[in-house]
């Protein structure tokens, strides 16, 4: 999938522990077989060519194409599994994978994790007895520092932005990249979706305020390319740049 991901347990690790982190990380690396843009071989790149693919991949490339459906019918078109014209479902699948490896985890008793896939968290449990989780929110033209810190526990936290990858977020309706913001982070229960809806607000652009705000379960903080900065009245910030 083109990013690092990491695993960060506060929870001895005990056997079935081991074996969940174990299977977690060779089920990953058969997600980005499947899924990649970055590999002309995986399944995603061939059925984007026309190409058929082997069998035995239907049910998840299935699952992750109904989960786009979806998000694009909730968002009103501005998430699409088909951004500028071509094959493209990142923008669900390092959610969708990163919350169903904590959930693998959490299952063989790793209660307090944290999974990280390129910047986007899927946090359980706490860092420490009575500590919930910290997770900074990096500036996109500040490097090294924070435009906020979000706290929680059972927390997902998903950044779509300019930052290392430039304008790569395309506006579905026009094909062009997305300029209206430099960074739009959510906050929400299921990485899943708070990947997805990311993705679909940072296209809004100046929309995106007043969507996340009548959106049920989801927070946002979004810095616009004039470099103010905004939130919704729930986002869970312990410190933040804002005014």
């Amino acid at each position: 999938m083109g990013t690092v991901f990491s695993f960060d347990l506060r929870d001895p690790v005990t056997p079935p522990v081991r074996r969940a982190l174990e299977a977690a990380v060779a089920w990953l690396h058969q997600v980005d077989e499947v899924f990649s843009t970055y590999r002309p071989g995986s399944v995603i790149s061939r059925l984007g060519r026309g190409e058929p693919v082997p069998e035995g991949y239907g049910p998840e490339v299935a699952e992750v194409f109904a989960l786009c459906e979806e998000v694009a019918h909730a968002t009103s078109g501005w998430f699409t599994r088909t951004p500028g014209g071509r094959l493209d479902p990142s923008g669900m699948v390092k959610g969708w994978a990163v919350e169903r490896v904590s959930r693998t985890l959490y299952a063989a008793g790793a209660h307090n994790a944290c999974v990280n896939g390129g910047g986007d968290i899927q946090a359980r449990g706490e860092a420490a007895p009575g500590t919930p989780w910290r997770i900074g929110i990096a500036h996109p033209t500040r490097p090294g520092k924070l435009a906020a810190v979000v706290t929680g526990g059972e927390l997902a936290v998903a950044t779509s932005g300019t930052g290392e990858r430039g304008a790569h977020v395309l506006d579905p309706h026009t094909g062009r990249p997305a300029t209206g913001l430099l960074s739009l982070t959510m906050t929400g229960r299921h990485l899943t979706r708070t990947d997805a809806y990311a993705t679909a607000a940072f296209a809004m652009g100046a929309g995106a305020r007043d969507w996340v705000e009548a959106l049920e379960g989801h927070e946002a903080l979004g810095i616009t390319a004039a470099g103010e900065i905004w939130r919704t009245p729930g986002f869970p910030a312990a410190a933040w740049a804002g005014p």
